[in-house]
């Protein structure tokens, strides 16, 4: 992993359990163009992991210390590190965060549904659980006798403090500050650009994934621990109604509502607004690219608040040659 500027446990004096917010107290303060080497802790419980077969010594200590110590509490169920202030973020600005790298903090990730959770719970009247063996040598998840499904890290919930009016916030859905997104093409050497809503931004990062498939049918992914390095950027000569992002090959808008219908049609008038403001397109044609060239695909349908983003390749627009 790169050498990071700063190092940032997650401990009981580091994070925010199941919440995004304004009035959180920054815990860790950076500037723009700093990068952070960040730890986050599985969304679970030292006590649901050794029920489901996790050995004792297997269970991070810093997780059993933050399940005894830490009382503040939001609804949502999300373990946060943070949030780190960046210097000179003020609201209107756009944040950028660079995800340098990602590695594997334990062997094992686990997969979930219950009763009142997950698509069809109509279908799974009770809850389940299943430890799944991490391969980080192969970067494969060992889900059952000659079943393998490749690893893609990402931290499902990455986010900066909501505006003050709406308070404290369940961790659990998404909204205009990012938040538990679940978007898993967020890997190493992408970036998320978020608006930023109150001074320093306050980023909040947890959720780590090993992977997931588009949907997260079940509610969760190959929930894991991980650590990132990341890198934060204040722009302020950009200026977004929604978080958008990008690959090293694609433009990724996003779209979020409770009608996964509405948050398709929200991250398709997000790229067109890219495409007239960054690409110099008029709105018809933009609308027309969109359906030929654009994948639309459903982020997560499990949150509450539904998700839906548009990948656009990057690869369609030739360089001009300089005159």
């Amino acid at each position: 992993m790169p050498k990071a500027q700063h190092e940032l446990l997650a401990t009981p004096a580091t994070v925010a359990w199941g919440y995004y917010d304004a009035a959180a107290p920054a815990v860790l303060r950076i500037k723009s163009g700093e990068t952070v080497q960040v730890h986050t802790l599985i969304t679970s419980s030292p006590s649901r992991l050794e029920g489901a077969g996790v050995p004792a010594a297997q269970v991070e200590q810093s997780l059993r210390d933050i399940t005894n110590k830490v009382t503040n509490k939001g609804p949502g169920g999300h373990i946060l590190t943070g949030p780190i202030y960046v210097e000179g973020a003020e609201p209107g600005d756009v944040l950028e965060v660079r995800i340098k790298a990602i590695e594997l903090a334990i062997p094992y990730a686990y997969n979930a549904f219950g009763p009142k959770s997950g698509f069809i719970p109509e279908d799974f009247g009770y809850a389940k659980m299943r430890i799944i063996p991490l391969d980080a040598k192969r970067m494969v998840a060992n889900f059952a006798p000659n079943i393998e499904v490749p690893l893609r890290p990402f931290f499902g919930s990455m986010g900066v403090a909501p505006p003050t009016t709406m308070g404290r916030v369940n961790s659990a859905p998404p909204g205009i500050f990012g938040g538990n997104l679940d978007n898993k093409d967020l890997v190493v050497g992408t970036t998320l650009y978020l608006p930023v809503h109150a001074p320093g931004a306050l980023f909040f990062v947890g959720d780590g994934h090993a992977g997931q498939g588009n949907g997260e049918v079940d509610i969760t992914a190959l929930e894991t621990s991980l650590v990132g390095n990341l890198e934060f950027i204040v722009h302020k000569d950009m200026h977004l109604e929604m978080p958008r992002a990008e690959t090293p090959t694609q433009y990724i808008s996003m779209g979020l509502n409770e009608d996964i219908t509405l948050a398709s049609k929200q991250a398709l008038r997000e790229m067109i607004d890219f495409l007239m403001k960054n690409k110099g397109l008029s709105k018809d044609d933009a609308y027309m690219l969109c359906s030929v060239a654009g994948d639309l695909n459903l982020t997560q349908v499990v949150d509450g608040t539904r998700g839906a983003h548009m990948l656009l390749p990057k690869g369609i627009f030739k360089k001009q040659k300089a005159k």
